[in-house]
């Protein structure tokens, strides 16, 4: 059963949505508008509308804050600085996939022309810096230094999810890395952010840190399940778009190396060259699945949940903050979009 969104969520989205547009408004024209259009605010004419995304990240930084009892308000550009990076990340990751849709809208690349798509994303990530370092204090300096390690990281892990498609003997362990730096980083980012720019102090840095990146992973095997079994309805994309583009996903590589006859049999079927039919790709999925990928990759979900609770439960915070991570944590694993 999917768990709802928490209520936190919309409230740090409407806190920090006027620091991303005022930032936004910074940028040239080109760029301001192919950004707007991929936060949501506006449709291809620029005319205004609301198809934003969670605001995930953007909530769990300002929970980082009043973890270490600083102020909501005053980390609003830290939590715009991690969702700048995010967007930035997903207008260049539609472009290397070649994914035409993002939340039930056609991708910017697609409206706009990669070249477009691809000075935008240049553009949040350097505002994403300049939002961090703007007040010249040391907790932003840190913070500063803190989301460039997890961009770097981001960009690792994408360059082997690229590497990863062209090779057919990927390990596990070389796949759960790969999602960690893609997604963990980041979401381990925002989770500790604010109390980096609260200047709190290290174990509950630590702590925050270690929890978002067991959610974050939890937060990939999610998505690598739905890039297979999700509906396009609710993912805003094909069906089994991950298996169309050739993707080495989490459930993916531990059914092919789950040691059984279904996960042989799809380790030939995915070095067939040329496109894939509906047929292929359902038979692909049926494969993942009686391999127990599936099975492993919902367990393990799970199994990251946990952890990620524990680290909450060894950190000093006020009640209801952790109440309200653990709430984010559990909609990240029992999400359908």
């Amino acid at each position: 059963m999917t768990a709802a969104l928490p209520p936190s969520v919309t409230a740090a989205r409407d806190l920090v949505e006027p620091v991303l547009r005022e930032a936004v408004d910074r940028l040239d024209p080109l760029s301001a508008r192919v950004a707007a259009y991929h936060l949501g605010w506006v449709d291809p004419a620029g005319r205004p509308v609301d198809a934003g995304g969670k605001a995930l990240r953007v909530a769990l930084a300002v929970l980082s804050a009043r973890a270490a009892g600083g102020d909501a308000q005053r980390c609003a550009p830290a939590a715009a600085a991690v969702e700048l990076v995010h967007a930035f990340s997903l207008l260049h990751d539609d472009i290397m996939d070649g994914d035409h849709m993002r939340r039930h809208r056609p991708a910017a690349w697609t409206v706009f022309g990669g070249s477009a798509a691809i000075l935008a994303g240049d553009a949040l990530l350097a505002l994403a810096t300049e939002l961090l370092l703007r007040d010249g204090t040391r907790g932003g300096v840190r913070a500063a230094r803190r989301l460039s390690a997890a961009t770097r990281r981001l960009i690792a892990g994408q360059a082997s999810d690229l590497e990863f498609e062209k090779r057919p003997d990927v390990s596990l362990e070389e796949c759960r890395q790969m999602s960690a730096d893609k997604t963990g980083a980041l979401l381990a980012c925002a989770c500790s952010i604010g109390a980096t720019l609260a200047e709190a102090p290290e174990p509950l840095v630590t702590a925050l840190t270690a929890f978002g990146a067991d959610a974050g992973l939890a937060f990939q095997l999610t998505d690598d399940l739905l890039g297979i079994w999700g509906t396009p309805e609710k993912t805003g994309k094909p069906q089994m778009s991950d298996l169309r583009a050739g993707k080495k996903t989490l459930p993916i590589v531990a059914a092919l190396t789950s040691g059984t006859e279904a996960g042989e049999r799809l380790a030939r079927s995915l070095v067939v060259p040329g496109p894939r039919s509906q047929a292929d790709l359902h038979e692909a999925a049926r494969l993942i699945d009686e391999a127990g990928g599936r099975a492993w990759a919902e367990k393990e979900a799970e199994h990251l949940f946990d952890l990620a609770e524990g680290h909450l439960a060894e950190a000093r915070m006020p009640a209801d903050v952790r109440a309200e991570f653990l709430a984010i944590a559990r909609f990240i694993t029992s999400r359908d979009h």
